[in-house]
């Protein structure tokens, strides 16, 4: 008899013991799946520079009054409405081709639109206004720079790790290059990035888009005492085409409007540069180099890797 109850027992110690395991794991599961019920909440509260702002966990209706479209598209959120400027930048053409065109000035279009977040700079009209539409976050521009821009950019649209895995790649990419091109061109080779914009020409520091953070702060590569010492602290620096040979690297990029008069290019003064007489002046489309979101990044990052390498 004793013989038969041992085992009868022995089972019944393995069920409890089942049993016990199993009561467990309901609270178990619950706290794993605390943090998928904080990701479906409809809101969370971004921490902006200008305070705590409750901004929808998925926006599905952006509108970007600044220079942050590319950002937002790279990010996979739709836009509803997006400023001037990039409405006209032909590359992003195919993917505003529905997104109207808006203005801090025109807020029944905005209102029409019905945003669940607007994204502008501290220098927007009418925020007090626009915050009464929607949850409106700004930022100014230059504050961070445009890597942490993107990150930001990422942690309001609930998306950092997809912003910061982007700017990981990017940075690695751009070293490359960046190496590649100094082995080429030769580690003292000067660059200049100059732009003719309303009959009035500029040449640019390392931080005001135009390919320049790629070119001075990830490639490395340097630029002319002078355009060091009057464009780096402001970004950028008006001059005339006569002293156009003082700023002028061993390369030049030209962010090339054709809205403008560009006849300065046909004057003795510019063709008498090193680098228009060896062939090293790189134009680019403006309207498609103005800003330094990812999508412009890329392609900026593409066109130095074809025009110095060549491939």
């Amino acid at each position: 008899m004793k013989k038969l109850l041992l085992p009868v027992l022995a089972v019944l110690v393995i069920l409890m013991s089942a049993c016990t395991s199993q009561a467990g794991k309901p609270s178990d599961e619950s706290a794993a799946k605390e943090p998928a019920k904080a990701e479906q909440s409809a809101t969370f509260t971004y921490q902006s520079e200008s305070g705590p702002v409750e901004v929808p966990s998925h926006p599905e209706r952006v509108i970007v009054l600044s220079s942050y479209a590319g950002n937002v598209m790279s990010l996979g959120v739709k836009l509803t409405g997006v400023d001037s400027w990039s409405k006209m930048n032909p590359r992003f053409q195919d993917q505003l081709k529905d997104v109207q065109e808006v203005s801090d000035e025109n807020l029944e279009k905005i209102i029409e639109l019905d945003p669940d977040l607007i994204i502008g700079l501290d220098t927007t009209k009418n925020i007090d206004k626009l915050k009464e539409i929607a949850p409106t976050v700004i930022y100014t521009y230059g504050k961070l720079d445009y890597l942490t821009q993107h990150i930001e950019i990422g942690k309001l649209l609930n998306k950092e790790k997809e912003a910061q895995a982007w700017v990981d790649d990017f940075k690695q990419r751009a070293a490359k290059a960046g190496a590649d091109i100094k082995a080429k061109i030769g580690e003292n080779a000067t660059v200049s990035v100059i732009e003719n914009f309303d009959k009035q020409l500029y040449v640019f520091g390392d931080h005001w888009a135009r390919g320049t953070e790629i070119l001075y702060q990830e490639m490395k590569l340097k630029m002319p005492e002078k355009v060091k010492e009057l464009a780096m602290k402001p970004g950028y620096y008006a001059l005339s085409a006569e002293v156009l040979p003082e700023f002028a690297g061993d390369y030049i990029i030209f962010s090339k409007s054709k809205d403008t008069d560009n006849s300065f290019q046909n004057t003795d003064t510019y063709k008498n540069i090193p680098a228009v007489k060896n062939n090293r002046v790189y134009e680019a489309d403006a309207k498609s180099f103005y800003f330094s979101d990812p999508l412009t990044l890329d392609f900026q990052l593409k066109f130095f890797i074809e025009k110095f390498l060549g491939n």
